[in-house]
C-alpha cells in the first residue's frame, strides 16, 4: 500500500536522481518547480518499484503525476502505476492523472480504454527551444533578439555575466527586492506564489543543484536567471530583469545559454505562459520548436457511468433498489451482528447515533452508490427482501469486488448462489467488468462454499481472508 506524505522542500535533495535523469522535458518533474510549486499545489509524495509518485491536491481533488524512475524504466514505472491503481481502489480516491507526457498517452489509452476523459490545455504548456537557438540567435528569425542584445552591449559596455555563489545571495536578494517594488501584480495569485517561490529558492541554489547567473550593468545586478538541468534539458524556473533596462532580458537569455546550456543539453524549457497575454507574445517570439503537451487523464470506471440502480433479474430472485417502505426490513439485515461479523462492517463506525432510525440504513447504502462507492441490490423472493448483493470497489481495469449477505430464515436455499451469479452476470455483460473478486473469513465456510457454487476460483489467502476471482472468459 503507497504511503503518501506530505512533500516538504527538506524532501527535496533527497529526491534529486528521479529528475536528473528524467527525459520528460516537462518542467512539473523538477525539483526546481516542486520547491516554488508544491505548497501551492498541496504537493504529496510516496516511493515504490523504484519510482517516485507526486499528487497534487485541488478543491479537495487529488491529481496523480504519472510515475518517475529514475533511469527511465518503463517497466518499473507501469509496476508504480498497478501500485498507485491499487491504492485508488483502497482509499476510494479517483484515478486522475495530471502533467502526463505524450509518450505515455498511447499506453495509457490502451491500459484503460475508451472510457476516459483526456484534455491537454493549453496554458499549462511548457515553451520548448532547441538550446542552440538561445546560445546563438541565429538567421533573419532572431534579428529582434540579436538587435536588442546589440543594443544592451552598446549601452552597458561594461557589462558582465557572472555565476551566482553564495555569497552574491544579498545581492539578488535586493535585485529581486527592487524588481518586486514595481513589477509584478501584487493581486494575481500565481504571480504573488511565483514571486515568494523565487524569494524561498534562492538560499537553496546549490543544495538543489541549480544553475544561478546574474547579468551586471554599471556593477549593478540588472537581470537574474536560474535554471535546472533535466536529461538533454535546462527549465528555465526564474528568469528576471529590471524596467528600464533595454535588452536585458535576451542577453540574460543568452548568456545563460551560453554558460550552462552546453555539454549535451539540446534544449530549453522556459516553462508555461500560465495563459497570460504578455507572456505568451513573449515567448513565441523566440521560436519554440514545440509546445510540450500536459496531458490529464480522467480514469473512469464502470460504475462511473451509472445514474440509477439497476434492476436484474434471476430465475426466482429479483435484485434492485430497495425502496422506502422496505427499510424497517433492510434494518433488521443491517442490525444483525452476525451478518455484519462475517460482511466486515460495521455501521457504528458510520454514525455518531446509538440507535439510528431504520431509515438511516438506507440512505447509508444510497449515499454510497451517490457517490460511486458501491451497488447495493436487495435481493427479493417475490416482493420479500431477503438479503443484499453488492458490487464495490471498483477498480480502473474493469474489476470489482462482490459481497453478498442473506438473512437466516432464508438461508440454505441456494439465494445465495443465485444472486451472486445474477449479480455476476450483470457486471460482466452490462457493466463491461473483466474481473469480479470476493473475500471471506477463513472460518466462514458457508460463504466460500457460496462462492465456488457461483464459479468463483481460489486464488490466495491472507492471515484473515480466502480470496476468489471470476473474470468474463470463465
Amino acid at each position: 500500500m503507497l504511503n503518501f506524505q506530505k512533500l516538504e522542500r527538506s524532501h527535496l535533495p533527497r529526491l534529486l536522481p528521479y529528475f536528473r535523469g528524467q527525459e520528460r522535458r516537462l518542467s512539473n518533474y523538477s525539483a526546481g518547480f516542486l520547491f516554488m510549486w508544491g505548497r501551492y499545489m498541496d504537493t504529496h509524495f510516496a516511493e515504490a518499484e523504484g519510482c517516485l509518485l507526486l499528487r497534487d491536491r485541488y478543491v479537495g481533488k487529488s491529481y496523480f503525476y504519472y510515475p518517475l524512475s529514475k533511469d527511465g524504466d518503463a517497466a518499473a514505472e507501469e509496476r508504480a502505476l498497478d501500485a498507485l491503481e491499487e491504492y485508488c481502489r483502497s482509499s476510494e480516491e479517483r484515478l486522475h492523472l495530471t502533467a502526463v507526457p505524450r509518450e505515455k498517452l498511447a499506453p495509457l489509452v490502451e491500459r484503460y480504454g475508451a472510457d476516459l476523459h483526456v484534455s491537454n490545455i493549453r496554458r499549462w504548456r511548457d515553451y520548448l527551444y532547441d538550446a542552440s537557438s538561445f546560445r546563438d540567435y541565429p538567421g533573419g528569425r532572431y534579428s529582434g533578439q540579436r538587435n536588442h542584445v546589440h543594443k544592451f552591449e552598446k549601452t552597458y559596455p561594461d557589462h558582465v555575466f557572472r555565476t551566482c555563489e553564495a555569497e552574491d545571495l544579498p545581492a539578488m536578494q535586493k535585485f529581486l527586492c527592487e524588481y518586486a517594488d514595481t513589477q509584478y501584480d501584487k493581486d494575481d495569485v500565481l504571480a504573488d506564489e511565483e514571486m515568494q517561490g523565487t524569494f524561498d529558492i534562492l538560499p537553496h541554489i546549490a543544495e538543489l543543484g541549480l544553475y544561478c547567473g546574474a547579468l551586471y550593468a554599471g556593477g549593478k545586478m540588472v537581470a537574474l536567471s536560474v535554471g535546472e538541468r533535466c536529461g538533454d534539458t535546462m527549465i528555465i524556473h526564474i528568469e528576471k530583469a529590471l524596467r528600464g533596462v533595454a535588452g536585458a532580458y535576451p542577453a540574460v537569455a543568452q548568456a545563460f545559454a551560453r554558460t550552462f546550456c552546453a555539454d549535451g543539453v539540446r534544449y530549453i524549457n522556459r516553462e508555461d505562459d500560465s495563459g497570460d497575454v504578455g507572456l505568451r507574445k513573449s515567448k513565441l517570439q523566440y521560436l519554440p520548436v514545440q509546445l510540450v503537451g500536459k496531458y490529464n487523464l480522467a480514469v473512469h470506471r464502470a460504475i462511473d457511468s451509472l445514474s440509477k440502480l439497476p434492476s436484474v433479474q434471476t430465475a426466482r430472485l429479483t435484485l434492485r433498489a430497495i425502496p422506502d417502505e422496505d427499510a424497517p426490513a433492510f434494518a433488521v439485515l443491517a442490525r444483525d451482528e452476525e451478518l455484519n461479523r462475517w460482511w466486515g462492517y460495521n455501521w457504528r463506525e458510520r454514525t455518531s447515533a446509538e440507535h439510528p432510525e431504520d431509515k438511516w440504513f438506507l440512505e447509508d447504502i444510497r449515499f454510497d452508490f451517490r457517490h460511486k462507492n458501491e451497488i447495493p441490490l436487495g435481493i427479493y423472493f417475490g416482493e420479500t427482501l431477503v438479503g443484499e448483493v453488492v458490487l464495490h470497489s471498483f477498480g480502473y481495469r474493469a474489476e470489482a469486488e462482490i459481497g453478498m449477505r442473506v438473512l437466516p430464515a432464508w438461508q440454505r436455499r441456494g439465494i445465495a448462489r443465485e444472486a451472486l451469479l445474477g449479480m455476476m452476470e450483470y457486471g460482466f455483460l452490462k457493466l463491461g467488468l473483466e474481473r469480479i473478486e470476493a473475500k471471506c473469513f477463513k472460518e466462514n465456510e458457508v460463504s466460500a462454499r457460496a462462492l465456488r457454487a457461483a464459479g468463483m476460483r481460489p486464488c490466495g489467502e491472507d492471515d484473515t481472508y480466502f480470496h476468489f476471482y471470476k473474470t468474463a472468459a470463465m
